[in-house]
């Protein structure tokens, strides 16, 4: 069995890397190998601040290298993938050089209109494997000589579910009020504005989970003073909490690596208002049925009437295709080919 270190700007927090991240890790400790975390930022085992995003010096080397010492295999959550501190990406790309690793990308720079200019990532090495969250970034990074591979991300499908009462009564939130969340960080992409839309139509509160980032702030205030509709704007005690307090959930974005809400909406048996942002036609192609926000009409039918089997459909689309036990296997079937080799998965 191996020690992994599992690599990234931040882990354990709230955004969709960490909770992949969490994931993965996960998986690895279940394959019988140990976890540790290396991060600038959360509640990691091995703290390195120059790895954060806004840090304001770059990651000292030689700390970093101490920290990956022991590593038998390094996970790199997207900090050689999307430009947030270029210094950090160097260093560690540094640090692992010849080594075993694999690069889990989920932000390409080109896939980021304010990061298309930047072309020294991802790097890349002969030790290296290169792991992504769709099989569109696949495709693009073979058009750039990169050889990788698509692991979708993993769900848990058997985690208990949230208190929906509680969670209801720390939103104020009456039993007969229909709860819409939003379970994104307030940033420009997540299209707030088309979810607000959504919610003022089915006469719903909006509640947005996340905290605001990327200097949102100003236009996140004004686009919610200007609703239609109750917004709430707070976490929620707990992930679980989220699906089990909405009745919906709504995924408006305009780009997403691959857009969790949705799926873990379905293990949570919620429906889901969905885009078409490109990496939503892949998912939908598994089976998903969602809803789109241009025709509601079938949300309000299935809000005041229920549809069990379309709720059920999509519980086992994510059982069948991205449940921790199936993408466990590809992960476990990836690091035989890296020449590591895992416990048999019970």
């Amino acid at each position: 069995m191996a020690t992994v270190a599992i690599v990234s700007f931040r882990l354990g927090l709230s955004d969709g890397v960490s909770a992949v991240a969490g994931r993965w890790a996960a998986i690895l400790e279940r394959l019988g190998h140990e976890v540790v975390t290396v991060a600038g930022e959360g509640p990691v085992d091995r703290l390195v601040a120059g790895l954060r995003i806004d840090a304001a010096e770059p990651p000292d080397a030689a700390a970093v290298a101490d920290a990956l010492a022991d590593a038998d295999l390094a996970v790199v959550e997207n900090l050689c993938t999307i430009p947030l501190n270029l210094p950090a990406a160097r260093v560690v790309a540094g640090a692992l050089a010849g080594r075993p690793a694999v690069l889990h990308h989920h932000d390409p720079p080109w896939q980021r209109e304010r990061f298309a200019h930047i072309t020294e990532l991802p790097p890349d090495d002969p030790a290296w494997r290169h792991v992504t969250i769709n099989r569109l970034t696949e495709a693009q990074m073979a058009g750039r000589g990169i050889s990788a591979t698509t692991v979708y991300n993993p769900f848990e499908t058997d985690a208990p579910p949230g208190d929906r009462a509680g969670a209801r009564r720390l939103l104020d939130v009456a039993e007969e009020e229909l709860l819409v969340a939003h379970p994104v960080r307030a940033v420009p992409r997540k299209n707030i504005p088309r979810a607000l839309r959504v919610c003022e139509d089915l006469n719903a509160t909006y509640w947005l989970t996340g905290p605001t980032e990327e200097g949102y702030e100003s236009t996140l205030a004004r686009v919610l003073a200007e609703a239609g509709c109750r917004v709430l704007h707070r976490p929620a005690p707990s992930r679980a909490d989220i699906y089990a307090a909405a009745d919906a959930v709504v995924f408006t974005s305009i780009w997403e690596g691959f857009g969790n809400p949705p799926v873990e909406a379905a293990v949570a048996g919620r429906p889901a208002v969905v885009s078409h942002y490109p990496v939503a036609a892949e998912l939908r192609a598994l089976g998903f049925r969602w809803f789109d926000p241009d025709d509601l009409d079938p949300v309000r039918a299935h809000l005041a009437a229920g549809d069990a089997d379309l709720l059920e459909h999509n519980r086992r689309i994510v059982e069948q295709h991205l449940s921790m036990d199936v993408i466990g296997s590809q992960i476990a079937g990836l690091l035989a080919d890296m020449g590591i080799k895992s416990r048999r998965r019970r």
